[in-house]
């Protein structure tokens, strides 16, 4: 039997009722990753207990799982390192340890169950996608005060929907709008309308958000799933589909832009977040000089300087995903970090033309991943609770793929 065959647990009705169930709660985890106005959030929670319930009832962990496991170890172990060179707040760092090794944690089930059950990939992403539009929503009517109370979903005058952050809430909508924009070019007409509404939703939800690395992120990420299914498919009459689609969502929005800039609040917010570098940004001890003395500083401390001790040194965070592993985890947490991305970017790029059941989950988690670790040169990315999830995706594709060349070369001895 094949990677690609009935799972065997579909042959004892009483596991595979609890496989069901299992399953269904991990969308409902996923699902809650949309709303993180309050820490700890629901997602941590519940997310906490069913990680602990998975593992207990027998989750197993596989080669390449465990690969992911040990990458995320290495890392937990250079910020314990990195703990030890604080002289005070070590109580608050460890608290942010410990939501590191949580979401490090959360990453190895995801590859997990993905490796257990391929068919949990559609949950997850359905899902995902649901949250996304909601919290989408929230946004939208926040940012236009549609109701009383909706400023909650605003920050100085930006859509953040259910987060705390709007650089958070941008790009948590890009991977379900890839995945929406999988389903549009490949998908039938008669789910056009609900995937390109809920994709209208999550596209002005990104706009809002006035999230310049957000905005990046989806137009890289959107241009590449474009041009990878170029790639993909050779057929002359879907490449015209594609063709077509894309001018008309590309006409599409810029009506929309062009509507948008009607409302002077949009307008002047827009003028202002288009500038390609911000006051904040190039100003002295700015996010780029910060960089550059934090990188400087670093070279002199092999084991970090401790969680959340750089803000104190500096008027800002490291707002770089590179200076933040050496700063919070020492050199072993940035000599981990880079082999965990591009072990993940090799993986996805070796395996995502192959045609399998979860190719076009893999294709999207892996643009977005890509695009995550662009934009971490601007931005800090180390607790976002989708990035993690992000890792756990196209690991669990790989080892999926693993597991089934594993299996068509024991059918290929069997055969000899």
């Amino acid at each position: 039997m094949t990677a690609l065959a009935a799972h065997p647990d579909a042959f004892r009705p009483g596991r595979a009722t609890a496989r069901l169930v299992g399953s269904g709660l991990v969308a409902v985890g996923v699902f809650l990753s949309g709303f993180v106005i309050n820490e700890p959030a629901p997602y941590e929670v519940f997310m906490a207990g069913l990680i602990g319930l998975w593992f207990i009832l027998g989750l197993k962990i596989s080669r390449t799982t465990g690969v992911l496991l040990i990458f995320m170890l290495l890392y937990m172990v250079g910020g314990m390192l990195s703990l030890t060179q604080m002289s005070k707040g070590v109580l608050d760092g460890a608290i942010y340890l410990a939501v590191t090794f949580f979401l490090a944690l959360s990453s190895v089930f995801f590859c997990a169950i993905i490796e257990d059950d391929h068919r949990r990939l559609t949950l997850i992403f359905d899902a995902w996608t649901a949250a996304a539009v909601i919290t989408a929503l929230l946004g939208i009517l926040g940012y236009f005060n549609a109701f009383p109370g909706s400023h909650v979903f605003t920050l100085y005058d930006r859509a953040k929907g259910a987060f705390q952050d709007p650089n958070v809430f941008g790009p948590y909508l890009v991977c379900p709008a890839l995945y929406l924009i999988h389903g549009i070019l490949t998908g039938k007409l008669k789910h056009l309308p609900l995937r390109g509404g809920c994709l209208a939703i999550l596209t002005f939800g990104v706009f809002l958000s006035f999230s310049r690395a957000a905005w990046a992120m989806f137009m890289f990420s959107a241009m590449m799933m474009v041009a990878i299914m170029f790639i993909k498919e050779r057929s002359g009459a879907f490449r015209l589909k594609v063709l077509i689609i894309v001018l008309a969502g590309a006409a599409l929005g810029v009506v929309a832009i062009i509507v948008a800039l009607q409302i002077p609040q949009i307008s002047d917010l827009l003028t202002q977040r288009t500038k390609l570098v911000q006051d904040y940004d190039g100003e002295r001890l700015g996010r780029f000089a910060r960089h550059q003395l934090g990188f400087l500083s670093a070279m002199s401390q092999p084991l970090g300087i401790g969680p959340m001790v750089f803000s104190t040194i500096y008027p800002e965070d490291e707002h770089n995903i590179w200076l933040k592993s050496l700063t919070t985890y020492g050199w072993l947490g940035l000599l981990t970090y880079l082999g965990l991305v591009w072990s993940s970017i090799w993986f996805g790029f070796k395996y995502m033309f192959r045609n399998r059941p979860w190719q076009p989950f893999l294709v999207a988690a892996w643009i977005v991943l890509c695009a995550h670790e662009l934009i971490g040169n601007v931005i800090d990315t180390d607790h976002w609770r989708h990035h993690f999830m992000l890792f756990g995706i196209v690991w669990g594709c790989a080892a999926l793929e693993h597991r089934h060349q594993k299996q068509l070369a024991r059918g290929a001895v069997g055969r000899a």
